[in-house]
């Protein structure tokens, strides 16, 4: 394993042959927006994260969307629950800046995830996982139990929950309608066309152009087309035994989620032992976005417990 700064960090190294286990410790306390990005070498793969927060008690490792890289996070919510929590945001294989090429299948991705946690010398973690990320979260959870502390699962669904064909119809339209309005596709997939829900797209867009230097390598093709393979897979998959996740987890969505039906959050929600859900009103697949002052205390709580 091995660690460095794309600014002025230093390299870390393990120390396997003292049978110690080497604890990244995080740059500074800065904000999202400034915060440097760094990488760190697991098998094989040089994987890019940004690291913030408070250098105390577990850390809350976040898992991002289909298509996303680390500027992709909104910075309302990483700065949000980094000011209380240590929060690690990462490209998983082949995505954004980290090296490789994505693996096709969700299990492949969680078990990236679990190396990348492990090599930062991590024994415990809290997750948080959006959209795609939800479900590599859930991943996560299967393979490495013992490394799952809490979890939160928010606009996304249970594997094997049904709808996919409708999930690519949407995506579909959503990108034709960007491409004539020269705009971004989120703002269909993520938002309602309700005048709230345009001023929420609005000021989240605004929210991501808010670094404005060191920003991520954008998702190339074979990024986009494996992760849209992995959804299409889980989505025509048997269903998980969820109730073998015990550990405490907070399912959010909103109330018109066009790409994760909120059915299927409210399903997953029950089919785990110890789950509570929120589902946000007059939102969709960007509902945590969108009402991130309700979001960012509800996780800062649900984390403290």
């Amino acid at each position: 394993m091995s660690t460095n700064n794309t600014g002025t960090s230093s390299a870390a190294k393990t120390v396997a042959q003292q049978h110690a286990v080497h604890v990244v410790q995080p740059v500074c306390q800065a904000k999202w927006q400034d915060v440097a990005t760094r990488t760190i070498n697991a098998g094989g793969v040089s994987f890019a994260y940004r690291d913030l927060g408070p250098d105390s008690g577990v850390p809350v490792i976040f898992l991002h969307h289909l298509m996303a890289v680390l500027d992709d996070w909104d910075p309302r919510v990483i700065d949000g629950i980094a000011t209380k929590r240590r929060v690690i945001a990462f490209d998983n294989r082949g995505v954004g800046a980290s090296t490789g090429r994505v693996p096709e299948t969700v299990e492949a991705m969680g078990r990236d995830a679990i190396a990348f946690i492990r090599a930062m010398g991590f024994t415990q973690v809290d997750l948080l996982g959006f959209s795609l990320g939800g479900g590599v979260a859930q991943m996560v959870a299967l393979q490495a139990p013992d490394l799952v502390r809490r979890i939160v699962l928010a606009g996304t669904g249970p594997r094997g929950g049904g709808g996919i064909e409708k999930v690519t119809k949407v995506a579909v339209l959503a990108y034709i309608k960007a491409a004539l309005t020269w705009s971004d596709a989120r703002h269909f997939l993520f938002f309602p066309r309700t005048p709230e829900g345009k001023r929420a797209a609005r000021d989240y867009f605004t929210a991501l152009k808010m670094r404005t230097t060191n920003r991520d390598k954008g998702i190339s093709l074979q990024a986009r087309l494996a992760q849209l393979k992995a959804i299409k897979t889980a989505g025509l998959s048997a269903p998980d035994d969820l109730s073998v996740i015990t550990q405490p987890v907070f399912v959010a969505n909103g109330d018109r989620d066009l790409m994760v039906d909120s059915s299927h959050s409210a399903d997953m929600a029950r089919r785990l032992p110890n789950a509570q859900l929120t589902i946000y009103p007059d939102s969709g697949h960007g509902g945590v976005f969108q009402h991130y002052r309700t979001f960012v205390p509800a996780v800062l709580d649900f984390l403290a417990d």
